[in-house]
């Protein structure tokens, strides 16, 4: 999904007209129409105002990520060193490589288990 589709789902999901949301984030309603459509890309300046107004990630407006929010501190700390490496590593990834490595890894999983019930 690119940045006007998200920003078109954000908006449609807070049930907001192109009007609203340009109005919130100081724009033309055009403006938010050609973001959408793919026209025209916002500025850093609007993106930090849609990922706040939205309290998504930028990431996620981006589309680098598909977690709208970022974790908290306490849920970031609450991780392994392990688990935050594999966080760490995932976002490097793009969705479909990801995908791919969850079923690669469920797979393993499987294998070592099989392994384990035979002994």
């Amino acid at each position: 999904m690119n940045i006007g589709q998200r920003i078109k789902k954000l908006r449609e999901d807070e049930h907001l007209s192109q009007l609203e949301l340009a109005k919130i984030i100081n724009v033309c309603n055009t403006t938010v129409s050609q973001y959408e459509n793919g026209s025209r890309t916002p500025s850093d300046d609007i993106k930090i105002k849609l990922a706040n107004y939205f309290n998504v990630s930028t990431d996620y407006l981006l589309g680098l990520s598909d977690n709208e929010k970022e974790p908290t501190q306490e849920e970031w700390d609450s991780l392994t060193d392990t688990q935050k490496q594999i966080i760490e590593l995932m976002g490097k990834l793009s969705p479909e490589q990801q995908d791919e490595l969850v079923r690669q890894a469920r797979y393993q999983l499987w294998l070592l288990l099989q392994k384990d019930a035979e002994q």
